[in-house]
Parts: C-alpha cells; sequence; structure tokens
C-alpha cells in the first residue's frame, strides 16, 4: 500500500478504521514541529500511532510521550507501562497504522542487533523472576523507617530540648530514607498491581514526606525516558542559568557569549549548600513558654535542618551517575546505549547499597529514573546486582561502554567534570573556538 497522501496545508488525511503504511522518515517528520506543527506520531513494536490529541491527556504526564513524537517508543513503552491489558483500551483508538514491510525495526541512528539482544535479555529476566519483588525485603524498609521516624520524636520528646538529643533525633530523623522508599513505589516495583503502588506512593510522598506526588512522577518519569537529553531531561533544566553541563552544550553556551554565572567556578559553588533562615530568633525563645509555640518552633527546627542534611546527601547521589556522563540534545539513540552513555554504577556493597538506596545501580534500575537511566525501571531494587552481570555481557558483545566506579571516585568525578565544562565555556567564551578546536578540547579531556 502507498505511502498516504497529505493535504496543502500540511495535515496528514487519515481515514477512520483505515489503516496505512508508513516509512521511518514520514514518521520522523510528525515531531509537532516544521511542516506537521499539528501531528505527532510514535511507534511501537512497528504499530504507528498517532499522539497528536492524546499526549495532552496522557496519565504519565504529556511532555513523557511529547519526547517521542516522531520516534521509535518501544522500548521506553515496555519499561514504563507494567499493566498491558490496561494500555490497549487506549492504543486502540490511537492505532493508524504500520511500518512498510521493507522498513527495519528500528531508526537508522539505532543499533539494532543491539535492540534485539536486549529484548531477549529483558525476557530471561522476566522468566528469572527478577522483576518479582520481595514482601519482606520492603516490609523491612519500610518498618526501619517508620521505627526511625517514631524514635527520632521519641528521643527529642523525653530527653529534653538540648542540643545532643535534638542532633541525635535529627540524625535518625535523616536516614529514615522514606525518599528512597518512595523512589520504589513511583516505579511500580513493591507491588505487583500498579494500583497499589501508587495508593502508598501518595501516602508515602504526599504523608510522610510532605510532597507533592505528581510533580515527581512526571519530572522522574521524564528523566527516566530521555536521561542527560537537554530540553526533554528536567534534571538539566539548571543548565544554564545555574551551571553549565556537558562538553557540547557548554561550548554551544559559550559561543553564544552567555554567562549567567562564572561557570568556571561552578565546581566550587556546587559544593555550597545555602541554608536561608534560622532556627528560632530572639523572639521564638519568649514563645517557648507557650506549649503550642514551642512545638511549632521545634517542628520547624527539625524539618529545616533536616531538609537541609538530605537534599545535601541526595544531591551528591543523583548526581554522581549522571553529570560525569554524556549530556548533549536528544540524539535518538536505542534505549541501552541512551541509558549507558547517560549513567554510570557505583560499587557493590552492603554499605554503598544502603547509603545510596541502591542508586548506585543506575543502569540496572530503570528504577532510579526511567528513566536516574535504567533498562529494567520496574525492577524491585533487591534484584539489581543479580542482573547486573547479564548486563555487563550484553554491554561487551557489542561494545558498549559499562561504566563502574567507586562511591567516592563518583563524588569526584562530580567537581571534575564540572570543572572541565567550565573551562569549555569559558574556552569557547573568549576565544570563539571554532569545530576543529572543539574536537580538540574534548579529546584533551
Amino acid at each position: 500500500m502507498p505511502p498516504q497522501s497529505e493535504t496543502s496545508e500540511g495535515k496528514t488525511k487519515v481515514e477512520p478504521g483505515v489503516l496505512k503504511l508508513f516509512t521511518w522518515e514520514e514518521v520522523g517528520l510528525r515531531t509537532g514541529k516544521g511542516n506537521f506543527k499539528e501531528e505527532r506520531w510514535l511507534v511501537i513494536n512497528r504499530k504507528v500511532y498517532d499522539v497528536s490529541q492524546f499526549y495532552l491527556r496522557h496519565p504519565g504526564g504529556p511532555r513523557l510521550i511529547r519526547h517521542y513524537s516522531g520516534q521509535d517508543a518501544t522500548d521506553a513503552f515496555t519499561a514504563f507501562h507494567k499493566d498491558e491489558d490496561l494500555v490497549k483500551k487506549y492504543l486502540n483508538s490511537l492505532l493508524i497504522g504500520e511500518l512498510t514491510p521493507d522498513q527495519p525495526s528500528c531508526e537508522p541512528t539505532k543499533n539494532e542487533m543491539l535492540v534485539h539482544d536486549f529484548h531477549e535479555l529483558r525476557m530471561k529476566v522476566k522468566k528469572m523472576g527478577f522483576l518479582k519483588s520481595s514482601v519482606p525485603f520492603f516490609a523491612f524498609m519500610f518498618l526501619h523507617a517508620f521505627l526511625l521516624d517514631m524514635a527520632s520524636w521519641f528521643t527529642i520528646w523525653y530527653f529534653g530540648k538540648s542540643w545532643v538529643p535534638f542532633l541525635i533525633g535529627v540524625a535518625m530523623f535523616t536516614v529514615i530514607q522514606y525518599a528512597f522508599f518512595q523512589h520504589d513505589l513511583g516505579h511500580i516495583s513493591v507491588f505487583q498491581k500498579p494500583k497499589w503502588n501508587r495508593l502508598a506512593h501518595t501516602f508515602v510522598m504526599g504523608i510522610l514526606k510532605g510532597g507533592p506526588k505528581a510533580w515527581w512522577t512526571d519530572m522522574h518519569n521524564q528523566h527516566h525516558a530521555k536521561p542527560n537529553c537537554f530540553l526533554k531531561d528536567p534534571d538539566l533544566n539548571m543548565h544554564p542559568f545555574l551551571f553549565s553541563l556537558g562538553k557540547s552544550l557548554s561550548v554551544e553556551l559559550g559561543k553564544k557569549k552567555k554567562k549567567y554565572l562564572p561557570y568556571q567556578h561552578q565546581h566550587k559553588y556546587f559544593s555550597c549548600e545555602y541554608f536561608y533562615g534560622r532556627f528560632v530568633s530572639k523572639n521564638d525563645k519568649d514563645n517557648e513558654k507557650n506549649c503550642k509555640s514551642f512545638l511549632i518552633v521545634l517542628f520547624l527546627k527539625i524539618t529545616y535542618f533536616h531538609r537541609f542534611l538530605e537534599s545535601t546527601w541526595f544531591l551528591w547521589i543523583s548526581q554522581m551517575n549522571h553529570i560525569p556522563m554524556n549530556i548533549n540534545y536528544d540524539q535518538n539513540l536505542d534505549w541501552v546505549s541512551s541509558q549507558l552513555s547517560a549513567t554510570c554504577n557505583v560499587d557493590h556493597s552492603w554499605f554503598n547499597d544502603w547509603f545510596t538506596g541502591h542508586l548506585n545501580f543506575q543502569i540496572e534500575a530503570v528504577i532510579h529514573h526511567m528513566a536516574d537511566v535504567n533498562l529494567f525501571p520496574t525492577m524491585p531494587r533487591h534484584n539489581f546486582y543479580k542482573v547486573a552481570p547479564l548486563v555487563k555481557s550484553l554491554c561487551a558483545k557489542h561494545g558498549v561502554h559499562y561504566e563502574c566506579k567507586p562511591i567516592l571516585t563518583a563524588f569526584a568525578d562530580i567537581l571534575h567534570s564540572l570543572k572541565e565544562y567550565g573551562q569549555d565555556w569559558q574556552e569557547a567564551y573568549l576565544h570563539e573556538l571554532g569545530v576543529g578546536d572543539v574536537q580538540t578540547a574534548t579529546e584533551r579531556q
């Protein structure tokens, strides 16, 4: 069947109930830009779907599905949707055709053999039961966090308001790790049914953590879908207003003569945490005579100090896997290549696993972000280390770099990378580097 015709306005005529054949070139034009601003298509298992209107109603957020406009979304779709029967009712109404028989199963920018082997690995992992969660493991994670929560408040209440019990209580409150547990729930990796994960996620994130669940889900899913892709990964929104990230992006920023902050010093101010406000003002001391006012002041003390410690902790944990890796515009690589180029692992050990909430297994996780860049986003974290050897073998077979490093090296690489990006920006800003110079600067690093 020949490719479908187009109207004079550039909008494709799609007859209801009639499936047509398309090429990758035709699909690639439907990104919501250029001559087809009203059209957004994507491909899942060689089927072509029109999401021009649906993306606004997408349960996972409009940005997530929009990032795959004009591309093959098969691996991302499989990784993010655990209940296949549930999504079929949406897909059937969006189907407009399929790829022509002479078209390859993936786009020219992707490694077809690697994609094929990854699909086989995914099936193998599923058959081996690595996608099933352990109830005792997650029960322990929640109970130990809840008990620490209660113990921290009890310590402060029972032993008084002096600095020693206060600091002990805050320390226990900080290591609770509700943040990592809500991360598990957000990736649908605790319970088998997505509904129970979402309900528990609402409770942990919204009540125990006091943060908006919808905001986390939307931002985090985008990050995993397109890790380290500028304008698509929200974790890179700090570029260029706070930091200059990535070699090519830094050079581009410098050549445009843009400077919002002294990026050549960004590795220095990254380490600085600005904590505004005081725990207790002079007037607060007078209010401590009132029990209600004292409890409010005490709560604010604990909350501010805890947030400061936890945010600093999570800042280093979340960035050690990504900032030192490739940061650029979306290159539309295959799922494995895009995830591995944008993330790295940290050595497996009892302490590292606990301290990072198993986010040291960013490659296997597809949990930290489908994309914190993970190959299996719904896999429970207690199985990450079991799958790692299989992923390493896949990478070795196809010559894909699988990077794993000690945790202190990972922290140091954040600063080293920021320093290098700052130097690239400064060099381009001052000397207007040409193409050859950019390549030389990249080779130098």
